[in-house]
């Protein structure tokens, strides 16, 4: 197929990511698919179900949760910006990253690592006030 306007008719679901740049690869989304980070239409999936126009798919990665419904069908992975036209994420998703984000910053600012290690006699008294 060319790099034309023309929308393949069916793309497996794992292809979709793929081209999506959700995943740098292929294996990746397969693998995410079968470990059920990625719901279609709010059930899991398998890699090989047939991506359709106007389905909802709801993704993990790191620490983030997408939800993201399809808007155009790509079997081949091309430019980010085109990739960007593939999807687009619900307005209800983008608002529940940045709260988590937010918590997650805050979390560290409130919770820093400790400025030094440990010397020896801190980590006796570590040990004998865990009970180990």
């Amino acid at each position: 197929m060319s790099k034309s306007s023309e929308q393949p008719k069916a793309v497996r679901l794992d292809k979709w990511l793929w081209a999506a740049r959700f995943y740098k690869t292929r294996a990746i989304a397969k693998e995410m698919i079968n470990g059920g980070k990625v719901h279609y239409n709010g059930q899991r999936t398998k890699s090989s179900k047939i991506a359709e126009l106007d389905a909802v798919i709801k993704l993990r990665q790191g620490y983030d949760e997408k939800e993201v419904v399809i808007k155009k069908l790509s079997d081949q992975r091309q430019k980010a910006t085109f990739a960007q036209t593939l999807y687009q994420e619900t307005p209800e998703s983008i608002a529940k990253r940045e709260t988590y984000a937010e918590a997650r910053r805050l979390n560290v600012l409130n919770n820093p690592a400790p400025d030094h290690k440990p010397d020896k006699k801190q980590r006796r008294q570590l040990i004998r006030f865990k009970g180990s």
